[in-house]
């Protein structure tokens, strides 16, 4: 059995569209007699973009769609589908809706379970409007996440990296923000209606989620309608998954690194968003192109390094042309040939053939025209910025033979601002020991540049730490752990880990290492002190349960908690291929970021702590 979360997830989403009940088998579409009109919030627009289109939902029967804050008439002979979160706003407006009777009846659809109040509030706010009647019914659909690709999605909770590890940050807080990934974790569960083993490294944010997701599903099972009921089989029938749940600070380095395949590149440079990008036009103004799994190049070459994919388009152009030249040649005739009855047949059926073959011909015409645009507008800012160059050095910094001369020249160099804050960062990572006349040149040289250096600072505050902890004698140690994760959220010493051997020849990435460590489930130094939780068995374990729950396992859930990237996503799945027999890897992050974001986030935290030298990095962008 395989796990594909975006068909999962769409299934879900049909069937909310067809007022909650069973699709036929036949058919993927609703029963269209059933006219409706859909109402959802900005976070449940961002859950249904990459998966519906206009054209899907008119399929499914719904006719007209708004946001729930708009202003709206009535539609009185019309059931309305609600798809919203469950927040107080949210219910508010619904009261206002039924009590002014804006539609026949009202289908409310939470995007995860509804607390009791508020659920309160619904049944009181009805009663007193005398609207009670409207609601037929409602639903926790827990579909709190945006499934991008079908082994890729984000629980779209921003700047949690920033709230994990903000010094200010107090208890209660660090508590919800748990909270909210575990519940989003829980709803992509339910979704794909599996209770994984899950695996996690020791302390910080990683054992905090994993520990109450654990909690959450032991006290979900004991329900006796629980949403895992109908799988009930699949532990027996099938094996289970790993959930593999990492933090940011598990590895840094690759959040911030420039990458030249081209899924992460045009994420980097371009702002993929939602499956969406909007790039500069031939003849002037901006085009909006969509990417995703419908795109047969987007999905057969996004792991491509970037001059791969140039030729991987110049490729196709020519066998588009052709293919084209074959139709033309086909259906032109002989010249000079004689007309006879064979001639006409021969020519109807290349006709016919010619006729059927250019809707074929056209999409292919317009996936090459897209791309063609794209690698231009791309190869337009790796010129502009050197970027071939940052890719080049940055690799090299990381295996340590980078000469210094080739740093300051990165530096003194072309590339935005950021660009050359992401570098230096590197460069703080990279570095086993802290030189400091070094990292004053280099902290001079972007000063020079005018770059904000307070993301800077604070992973050189964050070093000086991690060494102050390697050499203080264990009396000390244990005062500087405990400040530190108060600090930090966590053991210092988890920022650099894995950064030493980050790139090996193959560039495989340290989280892509301990995923294929926790698959084959073989006795290893990297992962053997990482805990397990097995919510179905009745006590949880903790590194030392037993060994069937240590794999190996088919298939694998990866989440990052503060922040994901594509360069993960793109190893993870080059991994998944590498097996034998090739596993299924989901990946998954509480949002996923682009290098400047990332290094956003680091600024932030620097100012919290008071670092920095100019005011903003935003255009630096």
């Amino acid at each position: 059995m395989s796990l594909n979360l975006r068909q999962k997830q769409t299934e879900c989403i049909a069937r909310m569209l067809n007022l909650n009940q069973p699709i036929n088998a036949s058919s993927t579409t609703a029963n269209e007699e059933v006219y409706k009109i859909l109402i959802y919030d900005r976070f449940c627009q961002n859950i249904l973009s990459p998966l519906i289109h206009v054209k899907d939902l008119r399929k499914h029967g719904v006719t007209l769609y708004f946001l729930i804050d708009k202003d709206r008439n009535p539609v009185h002979d019309v059931p309305a589908v609600y798809f919203v979160q469950p927040t107080p706003n949210n219910i508010n407006r619904i009261l206002s809706d039924a009590s002014r009777t804006l539609y026949h009846s009202f289908h409310l659809n939470f995007s995860t379970s509804i607390p009791r109040p508020l659920l309160e509030n619904l049944a009181s706010g009805t009663l007193a409007s005398d609207s009670i009647q409207r609601i037929s019914k409602v639903h926790d659909q827990y579909l709190e996440f945006i499934t991008l690709e079908d082994n890729l999605f984000s629980l779209a909770d921003k700047s949690c990296f920033v709230q994990l590890n903000d010094p200010s940050a107090g208890d209660r807080e660090i508590e919800g923000i748990v909270e909210k990934v575990v519940n989003g974790l829980f709803c992509v569960l339910a979704t794909l209606a599996v209770v994984p083993i899950i695996r996690c490294p020791r302390g910080g944010p990683a054992e905090m989620v994993a520990s109450a997701l654990d909690q959450r599903l032991r006290d979900h099972l004991l329900s006796k309608n629980n949403l895992f009921s109908e799988a009930g089989n699949f532990v027996s029938s099938f094996q289970r998954p790993v959930l593999c749940i990492f933090d940011r600070n598990f590895e840094l380095a690759v959040a911030i690194q420039h990458d030249f395949r081209y899924r992460p590149l045009v994420h980097d440079v371009l702002g993929l968003r939602l499956n969406r990008l909007n790039v500069q036009g031939e003849k002037g103004g901006m085009r909006s192109y969509e990417l995703d799994s419908s795109d047969p190049f987007w999905a057969a070459n996004g792991s491509l390094e970037f001059p791969a994919v140039a030729e991987e388009i110049e490729t196709q152009l020519n066998k588009y042309k052709k293919d084209v030249d074959e139709v033309n040649k086909r259906t032109g005739g002989t010249h000079g040939a004689e007309f006879d009855g064979t001639d006409l047949i021969g020519n109807t059926k290349h006709l016919m053939n010619a006729v059927n073959s250019l809707p074929e011909l056209t999409e292919r015409k317009q996936v090459i025209d897209k791309h063609t645009n794209i690698a231009t507008t791309l190869l337009s800012e790796i010129k502009q910025r050197a970027l071939n160059n940052y890719v080049k050095t940055e690799n090299a910094m990381m295996r340590g033979t980078l000469e210094w001369k080739d740093l300051l020249g990165v530096l003194k160099g072309p590339g935005t601002k950021m660009d050359k804050l992401r570098f230096a960062i590197l460069y703080l990572i990279s570095s086993e020991t802290i030189n400091q006349s070094e990292v004053d040149t280099v902290e001079a040289a972007l000063r020079e540049s005018e770059v904000d250096t307070a993301a800077f600072q604070y992973v050189k505050k964050i070093k000086a730490l991690n060494a102050s902890f390697a050499s203080a004698n264990s009396a000390s140690r244990s005062n500087i752990v405990d400040w530190a994760e108060k600090l930090y959220g966590q053991s210092i010493s988890a920022v650099t880990a894995g950064v030493k051997n980050l790139l090996s020849g193959d560039k495989q990435l340290a989280l892509a290492r301990a995923v294929e460590a926790l698959i084959e489930g073989r006795p290893n130094p990297e992962i053997d002190s990482y805990l397990i939780f097995d919510p179905r068995a009745p006590k949880s374990g903790s590194g030392t349960s037993s060994s069937h729950l240590k794999g190996p396992f088919k298939e694998a859930i990866v989440f990052m908690i503060g922040g994901g990237n594509y360069v993960e996503y793109c190893s993870l799945q080059e991994l998944s291929q590498q097996q034998q027999p090739p596993k299924h890897i989901i990946y998954g992050a509480t949002e996923l970021l682009t290098g400047v974001d990332f290094v956003e986030q680091l600024t932030v935290l620097g100012q919290k702590m008071g670092l920095g030298n100019v005011a903003s990095t935003s255009s630096a962008q």
